[in-house]
C-alpha cells in the first residue's frame, strides 16, 4: 500500500487525413519512385515541398523534382532504435539536403556504424520494396552517390495519392501519485476513497493528493457511497476501433453524493433518450473476482428510480 501503483500504458489510434493538392503531388511522385520538392516566391526549392509560401502564403506555382541523392547536413545517432522505426538495427536520424533542393529533409539514414556517418557524407535514397505513395516509400537512406540500381528505378505511373492512414502510438508507463495509489486501492476492495481538503472542505473524487483552490495537501480520507447525480451528458452514436459499448450510449459526468467534482462514466440500464441531468444513478460493480486496481471495477452507473435532484443541487458543478 505504502509504494505507489505502476502500469505500462498505450494511447493509439490510426490517423486519416486528406492530403491537399501539394502533399498529393508529393506522396504520388513517391509511390513513383520519384521526391518532388517546391519552388518558393524566392526561387530557393524547398523538400519536402511547402504547402504555402512561407514568404507570400500563397500555393507554390511549380513542383521539380529532386534527388535521389543528396548530403547529410546534420545527424543525431540512434544506438537503440525503438518499434515503429525505420530500422530495427541501430541508424542516424539526419537532415539531408537533396540535390537541387534548398532546404533539408529528416530522414534515417543506413550508415552501418556512428563512426561512419558524418556532415557532409553523401547519400541516396534507398525505396522501399513495394511504393504505396507514403512517406514510408523512402525506407531510408544509404551512404552513396550514385543512383541506386534497378531496385531503386522508377516505378510505374501511380494512381493519384489524396488520402493517407498514419497509426499514431505512445507506450509509456504511468506512475500513480500516493493520492492515486490509494483511491485505486480502495477501487480494488470496492471502496470509493476521496480527499477532502482541510481548507475549502472540498472533496475530490478521484483525489488529487492537493486542493487546486487552496494548494494545500488534502490528507483527509472520505469514504465515498456508489450514488451521484448525472450533471452533464454526451450521447455516443459514432463507432470507433477499441469500441466495447455497443452505440448508441451515454458517457456522463457523474457528481458522486458527498463529492465535489464530477468524474466520468458510462451511463446503461436505460435508453439513451431517457438520460437528462439531475438524474440519479448508482454504480453498478463487477463482480467481486473481476475487480483489479482500476476504475474498471465500476462496470457502469444505471438509473435508481429516484426523483431527479434539483438543479440547485448540482448548479455549480456542472
Amino acid at each position: 500500500m505504502n509504494q505507489p501503483l505502476r502500469a505500462p500504458l498505450e494511447i493509439g489510434f490510426d490517423y486519416t487525413r486528406s492530403l491537399g493538392p501539394t502533399l498529393g503531388q508529393f506522396m504520388t511522385a513517391l509511390a513513383g519512385r520519384r521526391v518532388l520538392g517546391s519552388r518558393g516566391a524566392d526561387g530557393r526549392v524547398h523538400a519536402p515541398p511547402f504547402e504555402y509560401d512561407p514568404l507570400t502564403s500563397a500555393p507554390p506555382a511549380e513542383l521539380v523534382q529532386v534527388g535521389p541523392a543528396g548530403t547529410v547536413t546534420t545527424w543525431s545517432w540512434v544506438a537503440r532504435p525503438l518499434a515503429g522505426q525505420p530500422l530495427a538495427h541501430p541508424f542516424a536520424w539526419a537532415l539531408i539536403r537533396l540535390d537541387g533542393a534548398d532546404t533539408a529533409m529528416l530522414h534515417a539514414v543506413d550508415a552501418g556504424s556512428a563512426a561512419a556517418i558524418r556532415t557532409g557524407m553523401r547519400v541516396r535514397v534507398r525505396w522501399a520494396e513495394h511504393t504505396v505513395g507514403h512517406i514510408r516509400d523512402i525506407a531510408c537512406f544509404e551512404p552513396g552517390d550514385a543512383p541506386p540500381g534497378a531496385a531503386g528505378g522508377p516505378a510505374p505511373a501511380a494512381e493519384p495519392v489524396t488520402m493517407i492512414t498514419t497509426p499514431v502510438r505512445l507506450a509509456y508507463e504511468h506512475t500513480a501519485s500516493p493520492a492515486e495509489t490509494t483511491y485505486l486501492h480502495g477501487l480494488a476492495n470496492g471502496r470509493l476513497l476521496g480527499q477532502r481538503c482541510l481548507v475549502c472542505s472540498k472533496v475530490y473524487l478521484p483525489p488529487r493528493g492537493a486542493c487546486p483552490t487552496c494548494g494545500v495537501p488534502t490528507t483527509e480520507e472520505v469514504a465515498l457511497p456508489g450514488t451521484g447525480i448525472v450533471t452533464t451528458f454526451c450521447v455516443v452514436n459514432v463507432p470507433f476501433t477499441g469500441q466495447q459499448v455497443q452505440t448508441p450510449y451515454v458517457a456522463a459526468a457523474v457528481l458522486i453524493d458527498g463529492a465535489d467534482i464530477p468524474f466520468q462514466h458510462l451511463i446503461l440500464g436505460c435508453e439513451p433518450g431517457e438520460v437528462r441531468m439531475g438524474m440519479r444513478v448508482t454504480a453498478v460493480w463487477r463482480p467481486p473476482e473481476q475487480w483489479g486496481t482500476t476504475s474498471e471495477n465500476i462496470s457502469h452507473f444505471r438509473p435508481t428510480g429516484e426523483p431527479d435532484a434539483p438543479f440547485e443541487r448540482y448548479a455549480h458543478h456542472l
